[in-house]
């Protein structure tokens, strides 16, 4: 009996000192994987360390005593998380990434978890950079759903770096999730990010959720860094023209006509602007200037006829002698415009109305009514 238990307690000794041995090694591969790492050594010499360490581990797990230690799994996610980044076979490096989450997860549960040596804190950052790998996959494959969890938390981890924000960003947009692909831009932005891109999709958002305030200003801000720009112009006029601020539209684009003097679009909300506040005879002058850079220019062209005829209306009110051959020729014009714009866009409801009147003042009754019918048929 005396020499069983003696024989038991050697026994015992000899595994707690053997568990003990394993942690030894597979602390000492911690070690020689920093020093690896250190000294610049290859992926294939750090591979076999980690395997090295790996398999200390895995006795380690399988002890009652050693398998509840915090440290066990803190060295597992600390040797599979940096496996996971440096081997080049994917099926492989992401089988170690999957290892190191569930270790790392598992080590914080334990009692008593602490992070002396910061194995865990080295862990939670490589695998945050291979989430970000596999991120980055799956948005590249326009794949935005499965982008977007792990691009969202590397980017809560590393805010500064913007280009993580805006694709994070993109993918929140792409899957429809406004408010916070929102976030995400409105972080590239205050790292002082300029690309143009950003603040017209902002403002996109911006207007999508009726906010024109916040939207006018994220243009403005966008504009202040790339002066001149085409896109954010437009959108920037166009926004001004729909709230309203006409008098702020005007002034932008006088400001951009000094600059771009051959920017039809520039020349035709110009026109239009003046066309709304009443001026058509400069609404006339803006628009012939637009046509000269695009003679097939529809919008130009229709908006020409109606401050034709808006302008000969206006004579018929004067007292002049000759207000009738002002109207006839005014009245000729807008109906030479609207001509060309029926060409260029036949199923133009507006365009055809306008010439139906037009006709009709001239009493050429067989137009008035070919163009009924065809009015019908549209």
């Amino acid at each position: 009996m005396f020499k069983f238990l003696v024989t038991f307690l050697i026994t015992l000794s000899l595994n707690s000192y053997a568990q003990k041995s394993q942690m030894l090694i597979a602390r000492n591969a911690v070690g020689k994987l920093q020093a690896s790492f250190a000294g610049k050594e290859d992926s294939k010499k750090q591979l076999g360390i980690i395997a090295e360490g790996l398999k200390s581990i895995e006795s380690a797990e399988k002890d009652n005593k050693t398998k509840n230690w915090p440290e066990t799994w803190a060295i597992k996610s600390y040797l599979t998380s940096y496996a996971a980044i440096i081997e080049t076979d994917a099926t492989a490096s992401f089988k170690y990434f999957d290892t190191a989450v569930v270790a790392i997860k598992r080590a914080k549960s334990l009692d008593k978890y602490e992070d002396p040596s910061g194995l865990i804190k080295a862990s939670e950052h490589n695998i945050l950079i291979k989430k970000q790998e596999r991120g980055n996959l799956a948005y590249f494959n326009n794949d935005f759903k499965e982008a977007l969890d792990d691009l969202k938390e590397v980017s809560d981890n590393f805010p500064a770096d913007s280009t993580l924000a805006l694709n994070t960003a993109i993918c929140a947009q792409n899957v429809q999730q406004y408010d916070e692909s929102l976030k995400y831009f409105k972080r590239a932005k205050e790292d002082s990010i300029r690309n143009p891109a950003v603040f017209q999709k902002m403002a996109q958002l911006y207007i999508a959720k009726s906010d024109n305030a916040n939207a006018i200003k994220t243009l403005e801000d966008g504009l202040a860094l790339n002066a001149y720009n085409h896109t954010l112009t437009n959108d920037y006029i166009n926004l001004l023209l729909d709230t309203e601020n006409y008098s702020k539209a005007e002034g932008l684009i006088e400001n951009n006509l000094k600059v771009e003097k051959g920017n039809k679009l520039l020349f035709f909300l110009y026109g239009y602007l003046q066309q709304v506040g009443g001026n058509n005879s400069t609404a006339i002058l803006a628009y012939n200037k637009a046509l000269l850079t695009d003679q097939n220019y529809f919008d130009a062209l229709y908006q020409l006829g109606l401050a034709y005829v808006n302008t000969a209306n206006e004579t018929l009110k004067k007292s002049e002698a000759d207000k009738n051959t002002q109207y006839s020729s005014l009245i000729n014009r807008a109906q030479f415009a609207l001509l060309r714009a029926n060409e260029i866009n036949p199923n133009d409801k507006q365009t055809v109305q306008l010439l139906i009147e037009i006709y009709a003042r001239k009493n050429a009754k067989d137009k008035v009514q070919d163009l009924k019918r065809k009015l019908q048929e549209l």
